[in-house]
């Protein structure tokens, strides 16, 4: 069986979270985490890892229009290698380009108010990423 994964969208004051169920069919949005510095960040992280059952991290990497990494990109990989560590997990890395706008249009679609959908954007963006990371070739075999 391949087993949980947890992806994570990291921004400056939020970390979006979502996990998949062990046959890695189905997504769901997990919740956010509100951000208190990268080693209490991955402590907390390593702790709902454990309590998810995951076998396998995927931390979407902000990159701009051209694939270029930016200040936003080195805070995600600095988090995900801090994760890595304190949960022993394997770690990928998945392009999030676009993920917060596709979260934005399936929060609409689903009739939430914008006040609504601003508490649940992070979320639902970690779920477009995992999403992403499990329709990719490199899914295949991650964390099994």
């Amino acid at each position: 069986m391949p087993g949980r994964l947890l992806a994570l969208d990291v921004g400056t004051r939020t970390v979006g979270l979502a996990v998949s169920d062990p046959e890695r069919r189905l997504v769901r949005p997990l919740g956010t985490l509100v951000r208190r510095g990268v080693k209490r960040d991955a402590d907390a992280l390593a702790a709902t890892a454990r309590a998810e059952g995951v076998v396998g991290l995927v931390v979407g990497l902000p990159l701009d229009e051209r694939g270029a990494e930016t200040r936003s990109t080195h805070l995600a990989r600095q988090l995900g290698e801090a994760l890595a560590r304190a949960s022993h997990l394997p770690l990928a890395w998945m392009d999030e380009r676009f993920s917060t706008v596709e979260a934005a249009r399936r929060l609409r679609d689903q009739g939430l108010s914008e006040r609504q959908a601003r508490s649940r954007i992070d979320a639902e963006a970690a779920a477009v990423i995992l999403e992403d990371f499990l329709a990719s070739p490199d899914a295949q075999a991650f964390g099994a």
